[in-house]
C-alpha cells in the first residue's frame, strides 16, 4: 500500500508514523503533490494554530490539491478541522471540504481540553470493533460542533464532533496514535477502506 503523509509542517508526524510502524505499515511524507495524488490513502496530521497551518498549505498549494484528493484521507486533530470552512481561531479560512465550522470552546472547563474522553455514536466503518464509550485522546481548544457530516461524538461539557465524514474524507479531533488500542483499531481501519 502506497500510504502519504502530507508534510506542512504543522504536523505531529513523528507519532503518527511511530504509530503506522507498530501495524507492520510504512508511510511517505510528502508535501510533492504527485506523490500525495499517486497515494493509495492519505493521512494529514496537525498540531498547531489555524492561520499558520493554513499558511504552510498555501505556500506549498496543498490547498489547491487537497480538496481534489479522491481517494481515503484522515485528517487528524488540526488536519480535521483545516477540513472545514471556516475557523474562529485566527478568523482563518479553511480548506472548505467538508461544509463545517470551527470554533472556540466556551466553558468553564480548562481549555486546552486534554485528556481521554469516550466515543458515542459511532457511525462508519472508521469505527468498525470499536466499542461506544471506548476511551480516546484529546488536546484541543477548538471543536467543530456536531453537524450532518458527524460519524463520532463527545462531550466537554457540551456534546461535540468527535469524528467527521464527508465524502471520502475522513477525519478524527482526537489522536488515534496516542489513543492506545482503540486508536490503533481506527488506524487499522481507516487502511483497510
Amino acid at each position: 500500500m502506497n500510504l502519504v503523509i502530507v508534510d506542512y509542517k504543522a504536523g505531529n508526524v513523528q507519532s503518527v508514523l511511530f504509530a503506522l510502524e507498530r501495524l507492520g505499515v510504512q508511510a511517505t511524507l510528502s508535501a510533492d503533490a504527485d506523490t500525495i495524488q499517486a497515494a493509495d490513502k492519505v493521512i494529514f496530521p496537525g498540531v498547531g494554530e489555524a492561520s499558520s497551518a493554513m499558511a504552510q498549505l498555501r505556500a506549498r498549494n496543498l490547498d489547491k490539491l487537497l480538496p481534489t484528493l479522491r481517494q481515503p484521507f484522515l485528517g487528524v486533530c488540526l488536519g480535521m478541522q483545516l477540513l472545514c470552512r471556516h475557523s474562529e481561531e485566527g478568523n482563518t479560512d479553511l480548506l472548505n471540504i467538508i461544509p463545517a465550522e470551527v470554533i472556540r470552546f466556551q466553558t468553564k472547563l480548562k481549555v486546552p481540553h486534554m485528556g481521554w474522553n469516550r466515543l458515542k455514536q459511532l457511525a462508519s466503518p472508521l469505527f468498525a470493533e470499536v466499542p461506544e464509550q471506548e476511551y480516546v485522546y484529546y488536546v484541543h481548544s477548538y471543536y467543530v460542533p456536531v453537524n450532518a457530516f458527524t460519524i463520532a461524538q463527545t462531550a466537554y461539557p457540551e456534546p461535540f464532533s468527535a469524528a467527521l465524514q464527508y465524502k471520502n474524507f475522513y477525519a478524527a479531533q482526537f489522536h488515534p496514535e496516542k489513543s492506545g488500542p482503540a486508536g490503533a483499531q481506527i488506524l487499522k481501519n481507516f487502511l483497510a477502506l
